[in-house]
């Protein structure tokens, strides 16, 4: 098994997005975030020998982080199928570098038409900046399907958040803080690194 750090870099190794979607809000999970709530997730035997889904997989980093981690089988869902490729690729890439055992199934369509149902939900939705309320989408898929969620969102969703999950009969078990890093990959960036405040929510089905 790897460590929290060498987790962190194996992630920090996969491909990105060489052309990225401003419409989807293709932003890269950060490598030591990434690792930071994957292994958060592993010490509360959320992810080895589980059944897991990434919702808006991109390039795969959350998932394969979960099959370094033992879980029994991801399921990365993605809409746009060039992302579903570099994830794809990811994968094979890993596989030379570590064993894997669990299974990826790659399934490129829109979350809404994913019913299986699964142990966890690890996702990175968009938020919300380009489609209104698309974030929302995705809990709501998320609370159908699984009794464990993490999910990232911005700091300010919290009230959000907390209505949601009372909503569908959940409970916030945790909120993991980060400075998230949107590195420069769109035309109208401005910096080549901002930093926005981001949580991570860890929601349990009651």
């Amino acid at each position: 098994m790897v460590s929290k750090k060498e987790l962190a870099i194996i992630l920090s190794r996969l491909r990105k997005y060489d052309k990225a979607s401003v419409k989807l809000e293709q932003y890269i999970t950060d490598s030591e975030i990434a690792s930071d709530v994957l292994w958060q997730a592993y010490m509360h035997k959320d992810i080895e020998d589980k059944t897991i889904a990434d919702f808006g997989s991109g390039t795969g980093i959350l998932g394969i982080g979960c099959l370094i981690l033992g879980a029994k089988k991801v399921c990365f869902v993605e809409i746009d199928e060039y992302a579903i490729e570099i994830a794809k690729k990811n994968l094979e890439d890993i596989k030379k570098l570590i064993k894997i055992e669990g299974k990826a199934e790659f399934i490129n369509n829109d979350i809404s038409n994913f019913n299986d149902k699964v142990d966890v939900v690890i996702q990175n939705p968009p938020f919300g900046t380009k489609q209104k309320h698309i974030d929302k989408k995705f809990l709501e898929k998320s609370f159908k399907i699984s009794r464990k969620i993490y999910s990232f969102h911005k700091l300010t969703s919290g009230e959000f958040l907390d209505a949601m999950s009372k909503d569908y009969n959940f409970k916030v078990v945790d909120i993991l803080s980060f400075n998230f890093p949107l590195k420069q990959t769109m035309k109208f960036h401005r910096k080549r690194v901002e930093k926005i405040e981001v949580g991570c929510w860890v929601l349990e089905k009651i």
